[in-house]
């Protein structure tokens, strides 16, 4: 910049003279930037400069389409893998609980668990396995069963119906060291296991077996019995009414059934099964689940 132009309230553009061509063609020079600078950011794009931004932009919006497609995609089958394993799960559990009331020899492996259990104040060391009811665990139903159920007798006989890997038998065994215990289930590994707990615990006097090794003519004090519900009402109904019958007077039995799965149903319609010189009444209720008392008359 010329010396002039550093003066004392001077201005770019207070000159009336060019000091000279070099001067002058840096002073044009730099008016011409400037405006251009100006002009940039006002003027329109040009068409192909448009044109080719829009390409750019649009290509861009085509990837970014492509890119959620695929991950919508992605997404997508993860769900349908999440929901087919979902379903496996599923099957797979039903198929165990098949296993549980109607395989007298259930397929999958058995994988023995030991667990340490409480049953009625009486603590017990038990063997566990696939393939029987509830086999990791003693279940809430038969929880609420012996928690409610009154004091068995002393002497006679009871029966465990359904005794999976035999909390009911066992409880009986503990609390009735004289009372002669049958503990009976279709599925023969639960049977077994039934056996196996109670010999290990010194219960010599529960007698572990299926229905058919049952005697014939044998009858009961008291039956207790968590019934499986799940095998459908009329085998329910069947098998009730195959063994209920065989109180002996002045006998008892205490069911356990959920109440979502038809326990308030169930005790009119015993009442009518069982017909005259039976009571049948809700003994308790819990979490959910009903305590059946059928008694019959002495």
């Amino acid at each position: 910049m010329c010396e002039s132009c550093r003066g004392d309230g001077g201005s770019f553009f207070s000159h009336r003279r060019i000091g000279g061509t070099t001067d002058g063609i840096f002073l044009v020079s730099t008016i011409v930037f400037i405006i251009n600078m100006l002009d940039d950011n006002t003027k329109p794009v040009p068409p192909s400069a448009t044109g080719e931004h829009a390409g750019a932009t649009n290509g861009r919006l085509q990837e970014e389409h492509k890119d959620m497609a695929v991950s919508k995609a992605h997404h997508g089958a993860e769900e349908r893998d999440a929901k087919q394993k979902n379903g496996t799960r599923s099957a797979q559990k039903q198929r165990t609980g098949d296993e549980q009331y109607f395989t007298a020899n259930p397929q999958s492996a058995d994988v023995r668990r030991e667990r340490k259990v409480t049953l009625r104040g009486y603590e017990a060391t038990v063997q566990t396995s696939n393939g029987v009811f509830s086999g990791n665990r003693v279940d809430l139903g038969t929880s609420v069963l012996l928690r409610h159920a009154p004091m068995p007798p002393q002497q006679g006989t009871g029966l465990d119906l359904g005794c999976g890997w035999g909390p009911i038998a066992l409880a009986l065994g503990f609390e009735s060291p004289d009372l002669d215990i049958w503990a009976i289930d279709i599925n023969e590994r639960a049977v077994d296991l039934t056996a196996e707990n109670a010999k290990s615990n010194g219960l010599e006097h529960v007698h572990a077996v299926t229905s058919d090794a049952v005697p014939a003519d044998l009858t009961f004090d008291v039956i207790w019995s968590n019934p499986p519900i799940r095998i459908g009402k009329d085998a329910l109904h069947e098998l009730l009414m195959a063994w209920l019958p065989r109180l002996n007077p002045g006998g008892a039995a205490y069911l356990v059934v959920q109440k979502n799965l038809g326990s308030d149903s169930l005790i009119p319609w015993l009442a009518q099964a069982l017909g005259d010189g039976y009571s049948v009444s809700k003994y308790a209720s819990s979490k959910g689940y009903r305590v059946i008392e059928v008694l019959r008359q002495a």
